[in-house]
């Protein structure tokens, strides 16, 4: 089976701050993502002037593809860059890994998503779209969907309800499961009426964390996985440390987390995506998949960055005989 994804493609910036008083300065709520315009970015990169600072390709659905590619699917990507340094910085990186891009080229800057990370690990973002929210529903077409097994799509998109839709429409035209991931509490409870209608008609494999899951349902994680299974043939609800319930109908299970030394959080529910769509794709049960999902997202947090390092991913092998 092979995977097709499609999200916003942002570089991350990720810069580690010791106070939360400089996210009250930006007006940025603590583990929140949002969205920013060109002077807000400004305002920000003139704040964080003489902070040190990695970069990496990012994006939600991005780093879930890229996590699969690394376990040796298969793997595609839709998305939207400018044409600019940073975009070719971008798509260089998923050839690199091999990755078959798909990208729209707009003249506008390439999106960045400016991330916050503090003392106890939590990530806030600042997110300027840029080039990312260029890509449309007329770029897609029923060809790029063809050949495709499964389709991952991140829930950041949600700013273009008719382009979720239009995807999710001609992924399941050519047959393709179809995976979501809903991306962040604020997202969901802004969109709450557009997720709930395209969940039940369109989606497959639903992932929440438990903010989100409570911005949807309203319940606690395993009571929330028990709705949200009503809804799709598989459901998962991530919990961090404690790791995650997973259904599928009637069948349950708590995946219990692992231990890990925790940096950063970043990536990590994207890396878990990674792991339990790569043992959906090999027939595991399901809570092996959600076991898979805990492995990669303890591996991600380990690092700064949504980028697992080749060292460990060379172990992650070598236990999966791959």
């Amino acid at each position: 089976m092979n995977i097709l994804g499609m999200g916003n493609a942002l570089v991350d910036v990720m810069i580690r701050v010791e106070k939360d008083s400089i996210l009250n300065e930006l007006r940025l709520p603590k583990g929140s993502m949002q969205h920013v315009d060109e002077v807000r970015l400004k305002e920000i990169e003139e704040r964080i002037d003489g902070f040190e600072r990695v970069l990496v390709s990012g994006g939600s659905a991005a780093n879930t593809i890229h996590g699969l590619a690394e376990l040796g699917v298969k793997t595609g990507f839709i998305g939207s860059a400018g044409r600019d340094p940073w975009g070719e910085f971008y798509i260089n990186d998923l050839k690199n890994k091999g990755i078959i891009p798909i990208f729209y080229r707009p003249d506008k800057p390439t999106g960045r998503a400016m991330v916050f990370l503090t003392p106890d690990s939590e990530r806030t973002f600042g997110t300027y779209l840029g080039a990312a929210i260029e890509l449309r529903p007329e770029f897609l077409s029923p060809e790029l969907f063809h050949g495709w097994s499964i389709f991952h799509i991140e829930g950041y998109l949600v700013q273009n309800h008719d382009l979720i839709e239009s995807a999710m429409v001609l992924a399941k035209q050519a047959g393709c499961v179809v995976s979501l991931d809903l991306a962040s509490y604020n997202v969901v409870e802004d969109n709450l009426e557009f997720l709930k209608s395209v969940v039940s008609q369109y989606v497959d494999i639903l992932f929440a964390n438990e903010e989100e899951a409570m911005a949807y349902t309203g319940r606690e994680p395993e009571a929330a996985v028990d709705e949200l299974a009503s809804f799709c043939r598989i459901a998962v609800v991530k919990i961090g440390k404690d790791g995650a319930w997973v259904q599928s109908g009637t069948e349950k299970h708590h995946v219990k987390g692992l231990e890990a030394n925790c940096i950063d959080t970043t990536g990590a529910g994207d890396l878990f995506a990674s792991g339990f769509l790569y043992g959906y794709t090999r027939g595991f049960s399901l809570r092996k998949c959600g076991e898979l999902g805990n492995m990669l997202a303890a591996a991600v947090i380990e690092v700064t960055g949504s980028k697992i390092s080749e060292s460990h991913w060379q172990i992650i092998r070598r236990t999966l005989s791959i």
